[in-house]
């Protein structure tokens, strides 16, 4: 670990943990906070596992109420949980789910860590989330965090046992207790050491709570009152924490905004035992330190301050900065210079962007810029230098006064400028439990920082100050108004298929459709389609207008696909022209809480070929929390049509159907199912086909939705592999049209299923048996029960995951099970 070190990125590791577009100052009444936290010492590292595992409350607590830096620490970036707003899975969601976190602590003001740990699903136990993660190396990302944040209390939301309620919360508290006792070790990861100093923090705590049934709070335990209400924020801590988790939305959080204090308790785990409050026997301040010029210099400053004027506090800080800058101790200077510049700049009323019409560049190209900044300051703020890149201009201009200063420049993008992407995605993941990461000095950042900025020169009063604009682009929307988001880097092509999974017909000739973004002018380019180092393909000539999106139809003859003989291959695309390769396509995320979130992908999809029977050619498609299941099935050669309110309340519609499919979480997501609901079974008892996915016990919009009565259950079968036991070999969905082995369960990916039945009736057939390891074997994976002339299927299996994966044996069972009407 920590091979590849840049000194910069160090030095700036915890200055930018959310990466702002702009430089914009805090309104005066953060300004007064920031103040107060400058005069406070302590720092806390609260540790989980996932996005939304934190207690924002006791976050917006710790950072509002008692005015100390405190920083999330999530293990992973909860990329194996599911989504309720999108299709994406995996990566694509830890990406959406890191900037849930990062709207999240815009509110509560809380800084924001990870791990290069993957969030891989469901686990049951400690023993089962080792199988998966690494935890020396786990622990030496823990420990990097703490060396660099260097907190004085870690607070764990779980603990070690089977309390926490899933394995990886439970792994969070074991990995949190050997980095406590690691990080003040000399001999533990010394490669650190090069960049870093020890560090021991003085105590780790569990934040004990109230789960549902399970309360492990005591009244002898440390307690805090939380929740109080802050003038300045118009809220209550509580009211604050409500806003900041729901901003999770991706995983359904929304979460009350409750007024009025209550009692956070806390069980000490390892260091200092603490009895009156969390921060005993801890320097609070700068004179719990000695160093009583400066503290007397905040108080001053606080007392004095103009909520309305914050730059009458200007010259106080100017002295309080020079004071700052004298400190023996390198990491505290470090961390206090920082916070104080950021309220220096504020209390000018600074703001600073540069600016571009343009969302997308790629490297080596020109473009046009403008570079706009002001002040609102008694003060004078003087612009000495901008340093644009590849140029500087000595400018020497006042821009106090409240008047927008704009210079236009072009600025080339260096030819060696790397792509727009999170670091954790730029190389293929070492398995997957764990990110790959090419710096290792990058871990723990939430984000990268912006790679391309301008930087200028000002000088306030007498002091000097540094400060770095991104590249950006701007635009009026009609709707939002000003979006200033990351410009983002992009290839001069980019490629990816239509589909993530087509199917090989024997004897027939395989169409395929790639998606060609062209950023230049493309000349005489040739793509080959390659399995492995076999190129099965290749098609040349293809030109390509300069900033164009091409989709393309590419036909792959039989004879050529006569050569693949596995049921299951990875077909990869790669464009040539003009001796450059290009081989990824732009994944590009965009939801209104977010900003736009951008990452390459390899150019491949899944190419299935062999026995693979479907008799099913209609169907009808109720959306639930989104998946890839309809078009999965459209290429399959199915039609596909998503239902309406009316097409479901139309007995006729529904008739045409051979089988109507619900999507993941329908009953969870989609109120209007009780009302759909007598329709539905209408049209099973007619002779319809009807293949329920899962469901979840949360926020469920009816109880009873199948033909006869059954229940869900938290329980679930996260090991992938776990053996399945056939209850009914001879039943029809086990054989007809494919014949349904064992074999047909191999390489699943995730889990086998989730919250299955626990209870149903008599007329359920249950068709498999299957359980984790050293638990009882569970029979609710399918439920089928004929009800009058049809067919009602019930199945946990993570189909969803499943199908777009291109598993061959999960698409002949679920082939079989809207085939059970032929």
């Amino acid at each position: 670990m920590f091979k590849k070190l840049s000194p910069v990125i160090v030095l700036s590791f915890f200055v930018s943990f959310c990466a702002a577009q702009q430089v914009r100052p805090a309104k005066s009444s953060a300004i007064y906070r920031e103040l107060k936290t400058l005069k406070h010492l302590p720092k806390v590292l609260y540790l989980a596992a996932h996005p939304d595992d934190e207690n924002t409350g006791l976050l917006s607590w710790l950072i509002n109420e008692q005015n100390v830096e405190t920083g999330y620490l999530s293990l992973t970036r909860g990329d194996g949980g599911q989504n309720l707003l999108g299709t994406e899975q995996g990566a694509a969601l830890g990406l959406i789910r890191t900037h849930e976190l990062l709207e999240a602590r815009k509110l509560d003001g809380a800084q924001q860590f990870f791990t290069r740990a993957i969030d891989f699903g469901f686990s049951k136990n400690t023993e089962d989330t080792f199988k998966q993660w690494d935890a020396d190396s786990l622990t030496a990302d823990v420990v990097w965090v703490i060396r660099k944040f260097r907190p004085d209390v870690i607070i764990c939301r779980f603990p070690p046992t089977a309390a926490a309620g899933h394995g990886q919360h439970a792994a969070s508290a074991v990995i949190a207790e050997k980095a406590f006792k690691l990080a003040g070790d000399q001999t533990a990861f010394p490669n650190q050491l090069k960049y870093v100093s020890v560090w021991q923090p003085k105590r780790i705590l569990w934040n004990t709570f109230r789960f549902g049934s399970t309360n492990t709070t005591a009244e002898n335990q440390l307690k805090a009152t939380v929740g109080q209400y802050d003038a300045q924020l118009g809220l209550g801590y509580g009211e604050l924490a409500g806003l900041s988790r729901s901003l999770h939305k991706s995983q359904g959080a929304g979460t009350q905004a409750v007024a009025g204090v209550r009692t956070e308790y806390f069980s000490p785990v390892l260091g200092d035992q603490a009895k009156a409050n969390l921060f005993e026997r801890i320097p609070m301040n700068w004179s719990d330190r000695g160093i009583n010029d400066i503290d007397e210099l905040i108080d001053i400053t606080l007392l004095s301050f103009d909520y309305n004027h914050p730059d009458k506090s200007l010259h106080g800080l100017l002295m309080l900065r020079k004071k700052i800058a004298e400190l023996q101790d390198a990491n505290l200077r470090k961390d206090k210079l920082v916070a104080i510049d950021h309220i220096i700049l504020s209390c000018t009323g600074f703001m600073g962007e540069v600016v571009t019409d343009q969302a997308e560049a790629i490297a080596g190209n020109s473009y046009s810029f403008r570079l706009n900044v002001i002040a609102r300051s008694s003060v004078p703020v003087l612009l000495e230098q901008v340093n644009w890149i590849n140029q500087t201009d000595n400018l020497n201009r006042r821009v106090s006064g409240d008047s927008l200063l704009t210079i236009e420049r072009k600025i080339q993008i260096p030819a060696g400028a790397g792509l727009t992407e999170p670091y954790w995605l730029e190389k293929p993941a070492k398995n997957a439990a764990t990110f790959s990461v090419a710096n290792d000095t990058l871990i723990g950042l939430a984000e990268n920082e912006a790679a391309l900025n301008v930087v200028l020169s000002l000088k306030i009063g007498t002091e000097q100050f540094k400060v770095k604009l991104p590249l950006s682009f701007k635009k009026l929307d009609p709707v939002k108004g000003d979006v200033v988001e990351q410009l983002r880097i992009v290839p001069a092509l980019g490629l990816s298929f239509a589909e993530p999974v087509y199917f090989a017909r024997e004897k027939e000739g395989l169409a395929v459709t790639l998606r060609l973004k062209a950023n230049k002018s493309i000349n005489y380019g040739k793509v080959d389609f390659k399995i492995g180092n076999v190129i099965v393909k290749t098609f040349n000539g293809i030109n390509l207008p300069e900033n164009t999106v091409t989709i393309k139809d590419f036909l792959i003859p039989a004879e050529d696909l006569s050569k693949i003989k596995s049921s299951q291959n990875k077909l990869e695309a790669v464009f040539s022209a003009e001796q450059n390769t290009f081989t990824k396509g732009q994944v590009l995320i965009q939801y209104p809480h977010l900003p736009s979130l951008q990452y390459f992908v390899p150019a491949t999809t899944w190419l299935l070929k062999g026995d693979i029977k479907v008799l099913a050619k209609r169907i009808g498609y109720i959306q639930g929390a989104g998946d890839l299941i309809p078009e999965f099935l459209r290429q399959a050669g199915l039609q596909v049509d998503v239902l309406t309110e009316a097409d479901i309340l139309n007995p006729a519609k529904l008739a045409t159907y051979d089988a109507i499919v619900t999507g993941v979480r329908v009953i969870n997501t989609e109120k209007r199912i009780k009302n759909w609901q007598p329709a539905l079974k209408n049209y099973v008892e007619n002779g319809g086909t009807m293949v329920m996915q899962y469901n979840t016990t949360q926020d469920m919009a009816l109880q009873d939705f199948g033909v006869y009565p059954f229940s869900i259950s938290g329980k679930r079968v996260t090991e992938e592999n776990a053996s399945v036991k056939f209850l009914v070999p001879n039943h029809k969905l086990l054989n007809y049209p494919n014949k349904i082995t064992a074999a047909d369960f191999n390489g699943w990916v995730q889990e086998r299923g989730a919250y299955f039945p626990d209870k149903w009736d008599d007329k359920y057939e249950p068709l498999f048996e299957m359980n984790d390891t050293g638990e009882e074997p569970l029979r609710g994976a399918t439920l089928y029960a004929k009800y009058g002339k049809g067919n009602f299927i019930y199945s946990p299996l993570a189909f969803f995951r499943q199908l777009p994966a291109g598993n061959v044996g999960a698409a002949r069972l679920f082939f079989n099970f809207i085939s059970a009407g032929k």
